[in-house]
């Protein structure tokens, strides 16, 4: 298949980030890029895979090797997935669409993110499969309202975000331009003047085919536009939100229960008390607390804690190994998310499956090297220390 003009010189997903940072206005670009502070968290998410080293096996006979796992009764193509991500319709024309269909399109899974500025039932609609997160309030009425929404809309996999009580204080966001809710100025205005491709192409094609964007799924109705004073009120009153709410959620909710932002062992074996079907391990890529530790350093402590969910994780992971070593450490399946958002910002749905592609093929290449033919055959021992080590367990045996 031929690759796009833009694509071709795209070897990476770390290629996808300078791409994007020439294609995007530079507010909008600062707002997926930042982190909270001092981007201490955000920088040990890197670190803490780079002080781990493979340890491989040889002449095991890898041909038939498959990358695929099975959650939740389904069968995914590959062990990663595209991780939610907040007005993804910004940085890409219909970007949450495009990144959800492009996951439909690979076989893999895909969240939508409850920050996002596309109704959940059109995501649905045109990406069958997708996974929706909630950022929800100790309201019950907006959660048990917000919660048939989405089972309405034929969602399965609910993730409730557990690690945003407040507002983080994401300073780098405003030092590049962004704010929220967005505000005109004669700087954003210049941002979009110098990339008119994406003012074209993302933001006046979006106004003149859709109208201003609105926060579409942050409650059952809809929230307000981007660029009213009135969208601090839809992330307000998070700090309520507790093991109770999760308990009525369970109750009110058919389908898989996720919980996303454990990290801690404790409040793993409290998900699991509450009728969590799965955890995701994250620090939310470094946006919240600034100094939370990588999910990598106590990945293998949660998932024991786990005993018997499926144990996910995000934050950081750029390459095959390192979806490898996240698999060796105690998760079953991991997810992956600014990567992807410049994908979209740069090439579209065709930048995002041409992201997919080159991490499976990395993946598949680094199995074929440690000499496993599965990702459940990737075990702690085929890693060590190369430094101050994110932990590895001992296997029985």
């Amino acid at each position: 298949m031929s690759l796009p003009r833009a694509l071709k010189s795209i070897l990476s997903l770390d290629d996808f980030e300078q791409a994007a940072r020439r294609r995007l206005p530079r507010p909008i670009f600062g707002y997926i890029a930042g982190a909270a502070e001092n981007n201490l968290s955000r920088d040990d998410n890197r670190a803490a895979f780079a002080e781990l080293g493979f340890v491989p096996r040889v002449l095991r006979q890898v041909s038939a090797r498959d990358q695929g796992v099975e959650l939740f009764g389904t069968r995914y193509a590959m062990p990663f997935g595209i991780a939610p991500m907040g007005i993804s319709a910004l940085s890409a024309y219909r970007g949450d669409i495009v990144l959800a269909s492009a996951a439909r399109q690979a076989g893999i899974a895909a969240i939508m993110s409850a920050t996002s500025l596309i109704r959940l039932e059109e995501v649905a609609q045109a990406a069958p499969g997708t996974w929706f997160q909630a950022y929800l309030p100790g309201d019950v009425e907006r959660i048990d309202a917000l919660v048939d929404r989405v089972a309405a809309a034929g969602y399965r996999q609910l993730v409730l975000t557990v690690d945003i009580p407040v507002s983080a204080n994401r300073e780098n966001n405003v030092r590049t331009g962004f704010s929220t809710p967005l505000k005109p100025s004669l700087r954003l205005a210049w941002d979009g003047m110098i990339r008119p491709r994406w003012t074209a192409g993302v933001f006046l094609r979006t106004l003149a085919r859709h109208g201003m964007p609105h926060f579409e799924n942050s409650f059952a109705t809809r929230g307000a536009p981007i660029m009213s004073a009135s969208v601090l009120r839809d992330f307000s009153a998070r700090d309520h939100l507790n093991w109770e709410h999760v308990a009525r959620i369970r109750a009110r909710w058919q389908g898989q229960l996720i919980i996303k932002g454990i990290m801690h062992p404790a409040d793993a074996a409290l998900a699991r008390e509450h009728g969590a079907d799965g955890i995701i391990v994250s620090n939310h890529g470094g946006r919240q607390l600034d100094g939370t530790v990588s999910p990598l350093r106590v990945l293998p402590e949660v998932a024991r804690a786990a005993a018997g969910m499926v144990v996910m994780m995000d934050s950081g992971i750029r390459r095959g190994t390192d979806v490898l070593k996240a698999l060796a450490l105690g998760a079953h399946f991991v997810f992956v998310g600014r990567p992807f958002n410049y994908a979209a910002a740069v090439g579209g749905q065709a930048g995002v499956a041409h992201a997919i592609r080159l991490l499976r093929e990395e993946v598949d290449r680094d199995m074929a090297m440690l000499g496993i033919l599965s990702p459940a055959d990737m075990k702690p021992s085929l890693l060590a220390a190369r430094a101050a080590p994110a932990s590895i367990p001992r296997e029985n045996g």
